[in-house]
Order: structure tokens, then C-alpha cells, then sequence
């Protein structure tokens, strides 16, 4: 098995009695030797491995060991000054289908298993012993919670969640809509290349592509960037960025945020950037769309390279699971070369230190991302 945590339906040869979708069972291969035990599914995604010890007892005390194995990691990796972060990240901290996002003193949890929704309420029970939340908003729903057998399910399930919270990341304010926002409020797992683009930033003219609330725009602009331009088609995403340039005393008069179509705004602009930040919602997300994601990455990519100064940067992403770093890089590369343009890469890019995998499970490292800088050919 190499440590993956999943076992395929294809890969199974009996299944013995029959365990209910979420019961913890006894994994063994062909000779019978035991491999561990883990969640079943009547998925495609049969079981998803707990532990390599067969002879474990999962009980509460081995779940609040995960967890605070978990909360031990994120006090080496969280940056100081920072109170938002991802505490537990599915299969790469040991818990197959839970997330758990930390925010000041809120919690947002997100199910995607039938083993984690049969022990919600003890999963619970261990968040506010350790973390003794003002409010826990639980946003699970989505085609993993579909294939498990599971209703979509949105709402508090501990306390009370106010409109907007306030956050704090290396010391910047930022204001989260846990109930309306995207993901679970904010892109937690882009904290680490916030701070490497925004330290390229200085005397640059950026534009920030998909900007939702601004975040790569305020470490751009604290970053010594001249004009920040920021993005977004969502009306209140757009709200909520103005609100986090002006915490963070900055001015959006200066740095102008746009609620348009980016593909619209990539080829009507007379901007030329400096450094442009793609960072689309997933193209993909089952295998049958990555051919028609590959093609969208592609048209985006070209129409931002064509926009950017001669040595500019082009910092482009994916959040696409089925879209793997290979692909990606060949639909950038294709991109790029149909502008004329040549391409260096500076850094491979990925999520923040609080959003851990497991070695051989690169499904879970969804968020793949490209530092380059672009070249007229000659």
C-alpha cells in the first residue's frame, strides 16, 4: 500500500458480513496478513485507511490524540500573528473526511465521510474541549458527500457565527464571511504563497485575478507594489475586498477593485501588469471535465501573458482535484507559447504548511500553482 490511504473498489476481493457505509473494519490482502482498519464505503472509494495497526482501539481517546497531534503541527507552522489556519486536513492529519478551519475564536468543520458524520457529535465534543469556540458553522456538502450516500448540510451546529469576523494573518486584518463565503471563508491554503508573491511586489503594477477578498492584493500592496488591481465576479466578495484594503489602511481610491468578468476584463483592459495573479475556482471536478478545464486553464493563461510587460510575472493556480501538476504545466506551457512568449520558472507552488498530505497521496494536494517570468521571444 506505500502509506496511500485509500483502496479502490477495483482493488478489493471479498468483502466479508456486511459492514454498514461509515463502519471502522479489519483490512487484510490475499494472505490474510492485516494491513490496518479504516472507514468503509459503498463508494468507489471503498476504504479509506484510519491506522496500520489492526489491533488499535478507536475510541475517543484515539481520535483526541489525532487531533491533538494536529494542533501540535500548527503550533510549528502557523506564521505568528496569525489566527486563522486550517487544524485538521482530512486523510493528511489521520481524520479521512473531516475539515477543520480555525478562525479567531470560530471553528468551520466540513464532512465528507460516512465514518466522520457517525461520530460528529463526538468530533465535536473534543473541538470545543480544546478549543472552547464561540461558534462552530459546519459547511459539508458537494459531490464527495453525494458518492458517500450523505445529504448536503449547512448551518451552526454550536453557538452563534456573526455576519463577519475578523482575522488575523502575519498581522494583517482581514474580515471572513463564514455563512456566505467561498470554501470555508477564505483561502486558507494560499497563506504561504501570499507571502512569497507579495514580497516580489515592489514598485510593481499587479493585477490580482479572481481576488475574492483581496488577500494577495493587501500582501501585494504591503509588499511595496505601486497599483494593485483586483478582480472579482462576485458583488460581495468585492464588498468584503474594499473593507480589507481600508483595515489594513490602505486605499482603495489608489488600488482599484473591479466586479467584472475576468476573461471579459483580460481582453478589453490597457493594462500592462507587472505581475499577474491567477487564481480561478476549480475548473474540474470529476475526471470527464478536465479535458474542458485544461482548455479554460489555457485560454486564461494566454489572454494574462499577452497582458503582461516585457519580464513581468505570471503567478497562475489550479484548485482543480482531477487537474494534476503535469497537466496543468502543459496547459500553461501551451498557453504561453501560442503568445510567442517564453517562460522561466521561478517556483513550484503549493499549499500552506497547515494544509499537510500524506507522501503517496497526491489526490489530496489539490492546489498546484506556477511563479514564472515571461519573456518576448527573440
Amino acid at each position: 500500500m506505500l502509506g496511500h490511504p485509500w483502496i479502490f473498489s477495483g482493488a478489493i476481493g471479498t468483502v466479508e458480513g456486511n459492514p454498514s457505509p461509515g463502519e471502522i473494519i479489519l483490512v487484510e490482502d490475499w494472505s490474510h496478513r492485516p494491513l490496518g482498519l479504516g472507514f468503509y464505503s459503498k463508494s468507489n472509494i471503498t476504504i479509506r485507511m484510519i491506522t496500520q495497526d489492526p489491533y488499535a482501539i478507536i475510541d475517543k481517546a484515539f481520535w483526541r490524540e489525532r487531533i491533538f497531534r494536529a494542533i501540535a503541527l500548527r503550533k510549528k507552522v502557523v506564521p505568528l500573528g496569525t489566527d486563522a489556519y486550517r487544524l485538521i486536513n482530512a486523510e493528511g492529519d489521520g481524520i479521512p473526511g473531516l475539515i477543520v478551519d480555525v478562525y479567531n475564536r470560530y471553528l468551520v468543520i466540513s464532512i465528507n465521510t460516512a465514518g466522520v458524520e457517525k461520530l460528529k457529535s463526538l468530533f465535536l465534543e473534543i473541538l470545543e474541549e480544546f478549543f472552547s469556540p464561540l461558534g462552530i458553522y459546519e459547511q459539508s456538502e458537494g459531490r464527495a458527500r453525494k458518492l458517500e450516500g450523505l445529504p448536503d448540510k449547512k448551518g451552526t451546529v454550536f453557538g452563534s457565527i456573526p455576519p463577519l469576523i475578523e482575522i488575523k494573518e502575519n498581522n494583517y486584518r482581514f474580515a471572513v464571511d463564514l455563512i456566505g463565503g467561498q470554501k470555508t471563508g477564505f483561502f486558507l491554503d494560499q497563506g504561504r504563497n501570499r507571502e512569497i508573491i507579495g514580497a516580489l511586489c515592489r514598485n510593481l503594477t499587479v493585477l490580482n485575478c479572481f481576488c475574492y477578498t483581496a488577500a494577495f492584493s493587501v500582501y501585494a500592496i504591503a509588499g511595496g507594489a505601486k497599483r494593485v488591481i483586483s478582480i472579482d465576479s462576485s458583488a460581495r466578495a468585492c464588498e468584503i475586498a474594499r473593507k480589507n484594503l481600508i483595515l489594513n489602511n490602505m486605499n482603495p481610491n489608489c488600488h482599484p477593485i473591479y466586479n467584472t468578468d475576468v476573461f471579459e476584463f483580460l481582453d478589453n483592459t490597457q493594462e500592462s501588469p507587472d505581475l499577474i495573479i491567477l487564481d480561478p475556482p476549480a475548473f474540474a471536478k470529476t475526471l470527464k471535465e478536465v479535458k474542458a478545464a485544461l482548455a479554460g486553464y489555457e485560454s486564461l493563461n494566454q489572454k494574462a501573458a499577452k497582458r503582461l510587460n516585457e519580464g513581468g510575472m505570471l503567478a497562475t493556480f489550479s484548485c482543480s482535484n482531477p487537474v494534476n501538476i503535469e497537466l496543468f504545466q502543459r496547459a500553461v506551457s501551451r498557453a504561453i507559447a501560442k503568445t510567442g512568449k517564453t517562460a522561466q520558472l521561478l517556483s513550484l507552488l503549493g499549499p500552506a504548511f497547515d494544509h499537510p498530505t500524506i507522501l503517496n497521496h497526491w489526490e489530496g494536494r489539490y492546489l498546484k500553482g506556477l511563479l514564472l517570468i515571461l519573456y518576448n521571444s527573440k
